[in-house]
């Protein structure tokens, strides 16, 4: 087969993905992000760079948003919301992160493939991306694509889809964004 024949499959799996996802959940998320005072994100090995990369055009937007763990992270504080990206929803570095946000009163949110998991069970608000899970359980949404592909894909789909929604709630364009931009490169 050739590159853009895989190329085309993936385009099709990550359609019939987003389809799946609810409405009803992802603008509860919108909602729970345009009302915290600060936004930390957070997510292990690929979910990690997917989480960056919304952070960054959060950031955009002129949001307070911040990745768990960087040295400029300041503390998560009671009316802070908190992102999981997690496909198992069971990664235990990220369960104890989920406890501790509880526990101070923030609000949790968790992007999975699994909601019934640990951290999905601990949060507020949970989108389900119904994706292939790398550990072999039958989600019912079979991939081409190896191990966690198809659910990192899609979470930054998600993720981006997120800030197409922020945009038309808050009236604003790239050329705003622009403004925010870095401009040390």
């Amino acid at each position: 087969m050739q590159t853009t024949q895989y190329t085309e499959l993936v385009l099709q799996e990550l359609q019939r993905t987003a389809a799946l996802v609810r409405d009803e959940d992802a603008e509860q998320l919108v909602n729970g992000i345009l009302s915290a005072k600060k936004v930390f994100v957070a997510g292990a090995g690929r979910s990690g760079f997917m989480a960056r990369c919304f952070v960054m055009r959060m950031m955009h937007m002129g949001l307070d948003p911040y990745i768990v763990g960087e040295t400029v992270t300041p503390n998560l504080e009671e009316g802070d919301i908190f992102i999981i990206g997690s496909g198992s929803g069971e990664t235990k570095s990220l369960v104890a992160m989920a406890e501790k946000a509880r526990s101070i009163g923030a609000t949790v949110a968790a992007v999975t493939i699994f909601p019934n998991s640990t951290i999905g069970d601990l949060a507020d608000i949970v989108i389900e991306i119904p994706a292939q899970a790398k550990s072999g359980v039958d989600t019912g949404n079979k991939s081409i694509q190896p191990m966690g592909s198809l659910f990192e894909q899609s979470l930054l789909l998600f993720y981006d889809s997120i800030i197409l929604r922020f945009m038309e709630k808050k009236g604003m364009d790239s050329d705003k964004m622009y403004g925010r931009h870095a401009n040390l490169e």
